[in-house]
């Protein structure tokens, strides 16, 4: 067993001691140690927060721009714009089916009592069920991603027929501007998840139609993955990355929530990219449902499953396992932080 694993693997190990650990194996293997990425405007990533509580050891990011969409930042890493790339599982199955080489190692957001998505509409609208939603606009953040699947899953069970879902327009807007479109009336209904969320509903004059928590209950909604070529070549690099991100999302779970949302501001005001951060001091919580960010089964076959019946995905529904790993995550097998 390398320094690493056993490094990993001890219950009381000093994160500091763990993280050093995880760089200087994959340093010492030759492997690639900087990882590309993009981020979000006016919010702090998993992996940057990991990074700055130094839980990804000699492990460093390096970030190469702004994404809106989960779609898009898996596109870039299954193409190898960037080295790892975060989605809702749905969009990830869809990506997979298609033939990309990519796997999911690790959860990073998800819906629990304190953060969901939503789908919000003005107080004086009349929009109260799924047959309302029939000849109206929905702004999401992006299309065939989490939001979609989620709302359409709801338009199903109130007993909508196809030929009617194809009449719910919907619309792809920015997070940051999805609230404004809804008060402008250029839209109907608005998604809105976590920060953005919150925000929109301390403004006030709005109110929730139904949530993702509500249809379906606490569970991890997105991944990160990799290319499997670049887990090959980098498998240390990449149990270090996993690990840290595992531990940053126990170390945000264990905190109040005022020494998180502080955390990120000095995040935000550290890296100077100009941005607003408001956003972050709405934060919650990851949302994400297993320790560590371990992925389950259920949460990709849920999406294989409706995608199918979508008539999304031709041949053979592929398996979960063939799709995630739990293999690099130490919290698997009881390691991690406690």
């Amino acid at each position: 067993m390398s320094p690493l694993r056993r490094t990993l693997a001890a219950a009381a190990a000093l994160l500091t001691l763990t993280a050093a650990a995880c760089g200087t194996d994959a340093e010492a293997a030759g492997q690639t140690t900087t990882l590309r990425y993009q981020g979000s405007v006016g919010q702090v990533t998993l992996p940057e927060l990991a990074a700055d509580l130094g839980y990804l050891g000699d492990v460093k990011l390096d970030w190469i721009g702004n994404v809106t969409g989960g779609p898009a930042d898996i596109q870039a890493t299954a193409t190898g714009q960037s080295d790892f790339g975060g989605a809702f599982n749905g969009a990830i199955v869809k990506l997979a089916a298609a033939g990309a080489p990519i796997t999911a190692v690790v959860s990073y957001y998800g819906s629990d009592a304190q953060t969901f998505q939503g789908y919000y509409v003005r107080q004086d609208s009349p929009i109260r069920g799924p047959r309302d939603l029939i000849g109206r606009k929905v702004g999401m953040n992006t299309l065939g991603a989490h939001a979609e699947a989620v709302l359409k899953t709801w338009l199903v069970q109130g007993g909508l027929t196809p030929a009617e879902i194809g009449r719910v327009e919907l619309v792809a807007l920015p997070p940051v501007n999805t609230e404004q479109s809804l008060r402008a009336r250029q839209i109907d209904v608005a998604v809105l998840g976590g920060v953005i969320r919150d925000k929109a509903v301390a403004n006030g004059g709005v109110r929730t139609v139904f949530t993702d928590h509500e249809l379906l209950g606490a569970f991890s909604a997105g991944a990160y993955v990799f290319r499997d070529d670049f887990v090959r070549r980098n498998p240390e690099t990449v149990r270090a990355f996993v690990g840290g991100v595992g531990q940053a999302i126990e170390w945000a779970r264990a905190q109040p929530r005022e020494t998180v949302v502080a955390r990120l501001e000095q995040i935000i005001a550290k890296r100077g990219r100009n941005e607003d951060p408001s956003l972050v001091r709405y934060w919650k919580s990851s949302g994400v449902a297993g320790k560590g960010g371990l992925i389950t089964d259920r949460e990709f076959t849920t999406w294989i499953d409706w995608l199918a019946d979508a008539g999304e995905l031709k041949g053979e529904r592929p398996k979960p396992g063939d799709i995630y790993t739990n293999d690099y995550n130490p919290f698997a097998s009881g390691g991690g932080a406690a």
